[in-house]
């Protein structure tokens, strides 16, 4: 193993993050989010390498606004990731998130995600080389442990190889992962949360940085947390409950408060729809993760109806949102 290189671009602030969901938080989404929080780390969507180095499309794409954002990188080559690193700096991104936490079959295949917990030293040399292709900090989300290897040691062992390696903050899920006979939903759900194992992984290497993910659902939630940790992550939570970001900056940052309605947050999307549905995109590839804005509020499922049923009607343009807004009022 060679040795490693230290991050020359200083880390970004982790007190509050949304978390990496496939299908979920492409730019659109987090443009979304970025209206209502300023403060919040974005993170991508899982980016393999091989869709960076051989694919097709533009997976890298994202809008100046979203800043601070983060991609989630997938692999195991370590050339690969150094390739994937290198382009992922001259994007802009202000940071690399290496999966060591994913447990779907498919990812499993690839030889990347939860799975890479039992191989501290692939992850380890993943981590050399792309620290030392470009200077951007390289982070690691990872479980508290895979399959019958779900010991402290075991979590411990892994957290001391990779930070020799240079990996100086994890983002760990409070629970373990079944490789074998559980979906990626169930391993959501089934495994039991572990908070206090995350906390103990702090007081044992307080040098680190640890943000802690899984089964968070509200901003209260996210404080308690913030007791005994560096840092919170919320996926579903999120998504479901989208307007939740319009605390983050005053009560996790203690900025000024951001004081956007939920239609002036709906409005605030009108200019991008129109500016992205021109460029390619459609208003319902926008408008999907708009769906929970209103949720817990009069006439929400009015608001979901008419944007899911219409967004055919209206593909380009910002119309579909215009008369939902309308709707709502």
């Amino acid at each position: 193993m060679t040795q490693a290189v230290n991050n020359l671009k200083p880390e970004i602030n982790h007190l509050f993050s949304v978390a990496p969901m496939l299908d979920w938080t492409d730019r659109h989404c987090r443009y979304f989010y970025r209206v209502m929080s300023k403060q919040a780390v974005l993170y991508t969507e899982m980016v393999t390498t091989g869709a960076i180095i051989y694919g097709k499309g533009d997976y890298l794409q994202f809008h100046q606004a979203e800043h601070p954002v983060v991609l989630q990188l997938g692999g195991s080559d370590p050339a690969d990731m150094a390739k994937a690193a290198v382009t992922a700096q001259k994007y802009g991104y202000d940071e690399i998130n290496i999966n060591v936490g994913c447990p779907s079959d498919r990812v499993q295949n690839g030889r990347f995600g939860a799975c890479l917990m039992a191989e501290p030293d692939t992850v380890s040399d993943c981590l050399i080389a792309m620290q030392q292709a470009c200077d951007l900090p390289v982070t690691v989300k990872s479980r508290i442990g895979i399959d019958d290897f779900d010991s402290y040691e075991f979590l411990t062992q892994f957290v001391e190889k990779v930070q020799n390696a240079g990996c100086q903050h994890f983002i760990v899920h409070a629970r373990k992962a079944w490789l074998k006979g559980l979906s990626p939903k169930q391993n959501r759900e089934i495994p039991p949360l572990d908070y206090q194992r995350v906390y103990q992984l702090k007081k044992d290497f307080p040098e680190l940085t640890f943000s802690i993910n899984g089964g968070i659902e509200t901003i209260e939630q996210a404080k308690q947390h913030l007791e005994f940790v560096d840092g919170v992550m919320l996926g579903r939570a999120v998504y479901q409950n989208p307007f939740l970001m319009q605390q983050v900056d005053e009560h996790i940052y203690d900025q000024t408060a951001n004081t956007m309605n939920r239609f002036d947050v709906a409005e605030a999307m009108l200019e991008y729809m129109e500016i992205e549905t021109a460029q390619g995109a459609t208003s319902w590839h926008i408008a999907r993760h708009m769906l929970g804005l209103f949720n817990g509020q009069p006439k929400a499922r009015l608001w979901r109806r008419f944007l899911s049923e219409n967004a055919r009607q209206f593909p380009q343009g910002n119309d579909l949102l215009k008369q939902a807004i309308q709707l709502m009022k």
